[in-house]
């Protein structure tokens, strides 16, 4: 068989699974069919249903433990978190800044996602973000913010929304920056700068100020762009 066709192939086996999910309406967590009854449903051999399953695996939609079969998995957004890291560092390694394009559609995001917070749950609670901030603050007086207690800000402050895929997308952005962060070379923000722009987003947000909200998300990627402007 050659090459092309292997691939093809195995595309092929990959959309069967996901058509048997489908139309047997399995949900995250579901069990799936044992490799054997794959191999009698599909018409297929063992290394085939082997290879489908680790290509799905790779991309979240089969969830394979070890000793306690397969599962339909949880969305993932790992893939696209090693692709773009990878990418970004072989940017970095010949002298062209790319991270920054990723900043970019970050801080895009969150601008609109302020704003989107403020006009659907102007009324939300916000205490768990206050809580967060204060907690960035007493870190900032130690000499540093952890990268979880900033990361979490972002989680908190956007979970009203109700949208999972918002906090997948901004950890995925977040995982491929702190992944190339040794590269990038110490943050030159004070952390006492870094708390106060974050208490900025709360106070506008939890104000229902959006265009204070929009000023607060752009000056907190400052920080971000001065680090990466050193690059070039």
């Amino acid at each position: 068989m050659t090459t092309a066709r292997r691939l093809s192939r195995a595309v092929e086996v990959q959309e069967a699974v996901k058509d048997i999910i489908l139309r047997r309406r399995l949900a995250t967590g579901d069990p799936l069919p044992t490799e054997s009854e794959l191999m009698e449903e599909l018409g297929i051999s063992r290394n085939s249903v082997r290879e489908a399953l680790k290509a799905l695996q790779a991309v979240g939609i089969v969830e394979i433990r070890h000793g306690f079969g397969m599962f339909v998995g949880r969305m993932s957004l790992s893939g696209l978190v090693d692709g773009l890291a990878f990418h970004n560092r072989m940017t970095l390694r010949d002298g062209r800044n790319e991270l920054g394009h990723l900043v970019e559609i970050r801080e895009a995001l969150e601008s609109g996602l302020v704003q989107r917070l403020i006009d659907l749950y102007g009324d939300a609670d916000l205490t768990p973000v206050a809580e967060v901030v204060s907690r960035m603050e007493n870190e900032a007086r130690m000499g540093a913010i952890s990268p979880e207690t900033d990361r979490l800000f972002h989680e908190m402050l956007y979970r009203p929304l109700g949208n999972p895929l918002v906090g997948q997308l901004l950890g995925a952005f977040w995982d491929v920056y702190h992944q190339v962060s040794d590269q990038l070379g110490t943050p030159d923000e004070p952390p006492a700068d870094l708390a106060r722009h974050h208490r900025d987003i709360y106070r506008a947000v939890a104000g229902a100020d959006k265009e204070a909200a929009v000023t607060a998300v752009r000056r907190h990627f400052d920080g971000v762009r001065h680090r990466l402007a050193r690059l070039r």
